[in-house]
């Protein structure tokens, strides 16, 4: 008798609760007439006489408001609407934001949830890995900078930046390099288009010395596989592929410096393996994404370290050895330079106007006479750690900006975003 009163209790509850909801507008108004439900949340309610007990307040009432109606079904005769298409034709009503998209762009409430593909930016322990953390991640889910397996502090980023730095014995060295900045132009000029400068920017190179280097032979095999204008589909060659992978390896497993930014990332969680790290990097810097006109001919490689031709201009270029190669052959062309940081040996960092193949760059900021290892590894740092930001750096005691900028269109893996721009700041 318990057993069968226990049952008949619960019945009688489910029932109860399920005809509350199929007495209800909550969520219905604008559905088509649906006899699964007691009652109707549509215009045509009102002509039949079916209509929930709530339509008016919900549906009619509150047509200028997403009380109770979010997700909705779409209704013409509404005058605002509260579904995942509203902001696309730009007719969602004025609290559509605060009560149906409520966080989406914030990780307020949504501290340490669950991966969920259908948001926009995320809010767990992963996201920074994964680059897709919602902006105020670290404010709000880390405020007290404690420790957490993904939580990398400013003073953490110095401290490596200082590190690889202090490791990058591939860089070039003062007999090795000579470059010849010549004019200073200000802010205001950097648009004017004007040479200044009657010589070329590098007065001398020892190719033989590092070139010969393998981290630089790896790199320059690189530097002929991408079409320099946009629209144009990038198809590599399975040697091509394989040129990434040696980049890789001999970049980040085969040099100290490398070795270092991978501890230090597996260290704090960021990645579990060695493989795991590189192969995150590959499709980071090398995924294919399209620019222009929906071909895929574009990555963050091509677009940092050898410079694209988009809309009449130069986009990107902010590699120094792909700066020399293209001036040796007479294809650009050095103006001046609007800032020279303080560093008196190499690496130094320079921004730049030059015409590159009849195309301007109006400022082109570069890390001058690192090596490719250096300038992969600090610029995958700030990606990673401080995706889409301003990244603060030390090198010799000097702070140095990095911002990077995320490809927001496309995605590889579980939702990670690739790298759209990556470039030293210019005061």
């Amino acid at each position: 008798m318990k057993v069968v009163a226990v049952f008949a209790l619960c019945v009688t509850l489910f029932c109860q609760g399920y005809s509350n909801s199929l007495d209800s507008c909550q969520g219905r108004c604008g559905y088509g007439t649906n006899n699964n439900f007691s009652c109707q949340c549509n215009p045509r309610c009102e002509s039949y006489r079916d209509c929930c007990s709530d339509y008016a307040e919900l549906c009619k009432d509150g047509a200028s408001s997403c009380a109770g109606r979010c997700n909705e079904n779409y209704n013409s005769q509404n005058k605002c609407h509260c579904n995942s298409k509203c902001s696309q034709y730009n007719n969602c009503c004025s609290d559509y934001t605060d009560l149906c998209n409520s966080g989406a762009m914030s990780c307020k409430g949504r501290c340490n949830e669950n991966y969920n593909s259908q948001n926009k930016c995320h809010c767990n322990s992963k996201c920074s890995q994964y680059n897709n953390c919602c902006s105020d991640y670290t404010d709000l889910c880390n405020s007290d900078g404690g420790g957490g397996s993904a939580v990398i502090t400013d003073a953490e980023i110095k401290a490596i930046s200082e590190t690889l730095y202090a490791l990058d014995s591939n860089k070039a060295s003062a007999s090795e390099l000579i470059i010849n900045p010549q004019a200073l132009v200000s802010n205001s000029q950097t648009n004017s288009k004007i040479d200044h400068s009657s010589m070329p920017f590098f007065s001398y190179l020892d190719k033989e010395a590092l070139f010969s280097k393998p981290t630089y032979t790896a790199f320059l095999a690189l530097l002929d596989n991408y079409h320099w204008m946009t629209g144009q589909t990038e198809d590599f060659s399975s040697q091509q592929l394989a040129e990434q992978d040696t980049f890789l390896k001999e970049t980040m497993s085969n040099t100290e410096l490398g070795r270092e930014l991978f501890t230090f990332f597996h260290t704090k969680g960021v990645y579990a393996s060695e493989e795991e790290f590189i192969q995150d990097l590959k499709m980071m810097w090398f995924g294919l994404y399209s620019r222009y006109n929906n071909k895929m001919d574009s990555s963050g490689f091509e677009h940092i370290f050898a410079g694209e031709i988009k809309g009449g201009k130069v986009s990107g270029f902010h590699n120094w050895i792909q700066f020399y190669l293209l001036e040796k052959r007479g294809l650009l062309n050095y103006y001046s330079h609007n800032f020279n940081w303080p560093w008196t040996t190499y690496p130094d960092v320079l921004g730049m106007q030059f015409m590159w193949d009849g195309y301007y760059k109006e400022v082109g900021s570069m890390i001058i006479g690192c090596s490719p290892e250096f300038d992969l590894a600090v610029y995958s740092l700030c990606y990673i750690t401080r995706p889409g930001k301003q990244c603060r750096l030390s090198l010799g005691g000097q702070e140095l900006i990095i911002q990077t900028y995320t490809w927001q269109k496309t995605f590889y893996g579980d939702g990670k975003k690739f790298i759209a721009t990556g470039f030293p700041v210019v005061p």
